[in-house]
């Protein structure tokens, strides 16, 4: 039997990444990128975590350092980012049959299979592909399980001599452990602030400390995840690849707006456009849901202002991934808790009772007949093909509105250079 072998791809400042591709000023410089509505840190260039900026600082207290040193601050740019991630993801597939994409900038490959003689040199060939065909820099980390990959991952891109590859399967026991004993027990893959917290508090402060850590204590204390984790450290493979990512059970659509909103028509506005991208989603897993929440909230931080937060849920009759259908009960749910008089600054839509599509039972004779499910799902496939390749909201319903003022802030955004004509990149 084969023993498991992982990679664990993993972009190097993603956003940061992306914008350079495309930018070649700001290669080697400090460079930024915001969150939603431009308000806090989110990516950082090296420059500029050399410089101080720490992530998920807000903007406003960087000004004085963006000035002094010329950073560039960039937007978010996620079709920009989604785009790019797709990109290295298909040059990943190139270097084993199973990929996980475990997030929007990393991803574990399954080489357990593959006859391989030297890893450090595979990781270094996939690193310079996927530089070469994307302009994305990666780092490698190599090793037995997941949990260690993560470590090989960290440990990597803080120690430069490694030039961005790991392989952990070749340290000697007494080295691996004197690579546990550097890693902090709160930066172990799996270890959440509030378990790091209590582990730290009964002598367990390194990941050498967990690896030897007495199973059933774990167990009783950490679950069997923590025991999981454990074994992970030891070298015994526990989380195993997932190449197909389960259906979500819900899906939630929510952001803050670029401006304060007061009336019920933009509100409207606001939870159709919601409901629209989640019914998107839901699409994309071949789903259908039963259950539709609307939240909507003001804005905590003005304490001068009066404050409103409220939620409403429906049950529809039927199981469905219409978008028409969805917005209707979506603004029945927001009309059912509006109150005039509030400066609302969030919404969100929520959809839950979410069951494969291919499950349903269509009623003959009701408005749930096979026929109309079909007509629907057949124009709601038309609608989301268009959008796919000409872009989002190409096509759009009346109700999303047409100006959407209160869009979030995205004052410095760059290009989507690769996802619509009119912005590709000239030279």
């Amino acid at each position: 039997m084969k023993k498991n072998i992982y990679a664990l791809v993993d972009c190097n400042n993603f956003y940061v990444s992306c914008e350079r591709v495309f930018h070649a000023s700001i290669q080697n410089k400090p460079v930024i990128v915001l969150s939603n509505n431009d308000g806090c840190v989110i990516a950082r260039s090296n420059e500029a975590k050399k410089l101080g900026i720490k992530m998920g600082q807000p903007v406003f207290e960087c000004e004085e350092l963006i000035k002094k040193h010329n950073i560039r601050v960039f937007s978010s740019n996620y079709s920009l980012y989604a785009d790019m991630s797709a990109r290295v993801m298909n040059v990943l597939a190139q270097f084993s049959p199973r990929v996980e994409v475990y997030s929007i900038d990393e991803a574990f490959l399954d080489l357990s299979e593959l006859n391989i003689d030297d890893l450090t040199d595979f990781g270094h060939v996939t690193k310079a592909r996927v530089l070469q065909l994307t302009g994305i820099p990666v780092s490698v980390g190599i090793a037995s399980t997941k949990t260690l990959c993560k470590i090989a991952n960290e440990t990597v891109k803080k120690d430069t001599h490694h030039d961005g590859v790991l392989d952990l399967t070749t340290l000697s026991d007494q080295a691996m452990d004197e690579l546990l004993s550097n890693v902090a027990i709160e930066d172990v893959w799996g270890i959440g602030y509030k378990y790091s917290l209590f582990l730290m508090n009964h002598g367990i402060l390194h990941a050498k400390d967990l690896k030897y850590a007495d199973e059933k204590w774990i167990r009783r204390y950490l679950t069997v995840v923590g025991e999981r984790t454990v074994l992970e450290l030891r070298g015994t493979a526990c989380i195993p690849l997932e190449t197909q990512r389960p259906a979500k059970k819900g899906i939630m659509c929510s952001k803050s707006f670029g401006r304060d909103v007061t009336r019920l028509e933009e509100l409207e506005e606001v939870v159709a456009t919601y409901t629209a991208r989640a019914a998107e989603k839901l699409r994309s897993q071949d789903s259908l849901a039963s259950c539709i929440t609307v939240f909507v909230r003001t804005n905590a931080f003005k304490k001068d202002s009066p404050q409103y937060s409220n939620s409403f849920s429906l049950r529809i009759p039927y199981p469905t991934a219409f978008t028409p259908e969805l917005i209707r009960y979506a603004l029945n749910a927001l009309k059912a808790m509006y109150k005039d008089g509030y400066n609302y600054k969030k919404a969100g839509v929520y959809l839950t009772k979410i069951v494969p599509r291919e499950g349903i039972q269509p009623d003959l004779f009701s408005e749930f007949s096979l026929y109309n499910y079909y007509r629907q799902a057949r124009l709601m496939h038309i609608v989301d093909a268009i959008n796919k390749i000409y872009g989002r909201d190409t096509l759009f319903f009346a109700v999303q509105g047409i100006t959407r003022s209160w869009k979030m802030r995205q004052s410095r955004l760059s290009a989507r250079f690769t996802t619509q004509w009119s912005e590709i990149l000239t030279i």
